[in-house]
């Protein structure tokens, strides 16, 4: 995504070296459409500098800072030695992120997808979120939960978390969900609980997943499960409830899993 914009003065940008001269070094914009700014010989590496070409070559990506912004005159100047180590790997990091960010818009909405549509949707995304790859991480993590506050029509909705959950990668997600268990054999009770072991999975969980049950109120059981992405805590919780299900209905008892809680009796 580039911006149509222009930058502020402060702002940390991504650019490609276009053109050296010996007076210093023209950068194309990676973030902003049709823009071009200048780190002047001074503004390229701290101290004297025979050569520009020894700290710069024409093609590298560089992270630089907006020391000045000229609309009228379409100038922007830049200083490449005013960004620290920390600055341009956090920057260059971001801006990867948002490049993913852009390439999940196109398979949410289509690789023809019209401008006008991607920046609707674009901005309801950042109207809640700072970035792009936010959003996606949030709908990854959350589901739909995540854009509630946004006015994107359900198929939108429904596309932007579908393509979260198959491209992101998130440090842990959390999923709940629910299993009813009832047996009216005279041993139900001790069926119940050792379907409820079943459901935890008797010590076969895998090592990245973190796997409880709790009682909600009978007869429904709560199964929370943290895992390292969306697929593989799906793919436990469900197995949890077909763990207990299977248990309980060997022994005459009967077992349902659903995704919400039932609503409570008024």
């Amino acid at each position: 995504m580039q911006y149509s914009g222009w930058p502020e003065p402060g702002d940390l940008v991504v650019g490609k070296v276009d053109e050296i001269t010996d007076f210093g070094v023209f950068v194309d914009l990676e973030e902003y459409e049709n823009k071009r700014g200048l780190a002047h010989i001074s503004e390229v590496a701290s101290g004297w500098i025979k050569n520009v070409r020894d700290h710069v070559r024409e093609g590298q990506t560089v992270v630089a800072k907006v020391l000045d912004v000229n609309e009228s005159s379409q100038q922007i100047d830049l200083s490449i030695k005013d960004v620290n180590e920390h600055q341009h790997k956090d920057k260059i990091q971001e801006w990867k992120n948002e490049q993913k960010a852009d390439n999940w818009m196109e398979l949410a909405l289509g690789e023809d997808v019209e401008d006008e549509l991607y920046g609707a949707v674009a901005n309801e995304l950042l109207g809640e979120y700072e970035t792009l790859y936010d959003a996606f991480e949030q709908a990854a993590i959350h589901g739909q939960e995540a854009l509630e506050d946004t006015d994107l029509d359900e198929d939108e909705l429904e596309a932007i978390v579908e393509t979260a959950r198959e491209n992101v990668s998130v440090p842990y997600v959390n999923v709940t969900g629910y299993v009813d268990l009832e047996c009216p054999t005279p041993e139900g009770v001790d069926v119940v609980k050792d379907a409820l072991k079943a459901a935890e999975g008797n010590g076969e969980i895998p090592p990245e997943v973190e796997l409880s049950v709790s009682y909600v109120g009978s007869p429904e059981y709560r199964i929370k499960v943290r895992a390292p992405d969306y697929k593989t805590a799906e793919r436990e919780l469900e197995a949890s409830a077909d763990r207990a299900k299977s248990a309980i209905e060997a022994n005459g008892g009967s077992g349902e899993y659903h995704r919400e809680r039932r609503e409570e009796d008024e």
